[in-house]
């Protein structure tokens, strides 16, 4: 139960982040930041791109990554598209793209970190860095900058060069927040081995097919 209470705080921090860049037209990276640049595009709700966004991420983590990951997966992409729903119900507010930058980045980065503590992501590239890692020993951290920058690159022209900019100065920002709290994060894995004892099995189950 406190565990699921700390999930939900991670999410609620995370969203205030997301709303943050959004209110200064400013983008971020992951599915959330994919989300966020379809919704400048074709005008939707950010909560409902989100969700759907995720659902083969569902699917992928669930074969690859075991039911408990997945869950509490699934109960933090619900609980963001939840919260960032009710930015409609919120008062028209602006903030400058450089101040949305580094106060959303630094939400979504200790968001995040509190959340993957908690053994739970938001899904997309969180899951693909940590399967990559276990399979390949590919750095998570590369990995999940890696679709983030392309994110960002692929969603510049819907907020223009300057905002842009800043976009990529919100997901190092949040890179940072991250690896400031990267040591507490693998000894969270340590301590409770879930995910390696179920891509364990999944290896041993292809090995012998």
């Amino acid at each position: 139960m406190k565990r699921m209470f700390l999930i939900l705080t991670a999410c609620l921090i995370t969203s205030a982040g997301v709303l943050t860049l959004r209110h200064s037209h400013v983008l971020t990276g992951g599915t959330a930041g994919l989300s966020l640049s379809l919704t400048y595009v074709f005008h939707s709700s950010f909560a409902m791109i989100f969700f759907l966004i995720n659902i083969p991420f569902y699917v992928f983590s669930f074969i690859r990554m075991g039911a408990s990951f997945t869950l509490s997966t699934l109960f933090a992409v619900t609980a963001l598209t939840l919260f960032t729903s009710a930015d409609h119900w919120l008062p028209p507010v602006s903030f400058s793209p450089f101040a949305g930058a580094i106060c959303g980045g630094a939400l979504i980065g200790f968001g995040l970190s509190l959340m993957f503590y908690h053994q739970a992501s938001l899904g997309g590239a969180n899951i693909l860095a940590l399967f990559m890692q276990k399979r390949y020993g590919w750095n998570p951290g590369t990995v999940n900058f890696t679709f983030d920058f392309a994110v960002v690159l692929a969603g510049i022209f819907s907020v223009g060069l300057q905002k842009g900019l800043c976009s990529i100065l919100s997901i190092a920002i949040t890179g940072l927040a991250v690896g400031f709290f990267k040591h507490k994060i693998k000894s969270s894995y340590s301590l409770k081995p879930d995910l390696l004892k179920n891509f364990t099995s999944g290896q041993s189950q292809e090995a012998s097919s």
